[in-house]
């Protein structure tokens, strides 16, 4: 399995950025996805999560309302549309797949999920 992150890139606070994660040896639908973030000196954190088949989608509170998961089956990927980006946002950004279902609570753990793209670096100046 392998997930390619790509889309980051430098953005001024107030912009945009769409995230791509390409996946090979699975079939994105039918897996739960997120997007985790990590920057300097701090851990992992969750960004979103979308359910395998239904789609629904959850976010942490930091991003949620400007920040949007997607995905599209017949392009095997899955997406983070990011708007009104401030500095805060700034990090390396992993998409991740979950290969065995877990308990709601647990999706956002870095240990619920088995495959992990290389990471794309945001950074937003101010």
């Amino acid at each position: 399995v392998q997930l390619q992150a790509s889309g980051g890139g430098f953005v001024q606070a107030g912009g945009s950025l769409r995230l791509s994660c390409s996946a090979s040896g699975r079939t994105v639908g039918s897996y739960a996805m997120a997007w985790f973030r990590q920057a300097p000196g701090k851990e992992r954190e969750f960004v979103a999560h979308i359910v395998r088949s239904v789609g629904s989608t959850v976010y942490a509170n930091s991003v949620k309302g400007r920040f949007t998961i997607s995905r599209d089956n017949a392009k095997n990927s899955v997406y983070l549309q990011m708007n009104s980006l401030t500095p805060e946002d700034t990090a390396v950004y992993y998409c991740a797949l979950q290969e065995y279902r877990r308990i709601t609570s647990e999706n956002y753990r870095v240990s619920a999920y088995e495959y992990w793209g290389q990471g794309t670096l945001v950074t937003v100046s101010s």
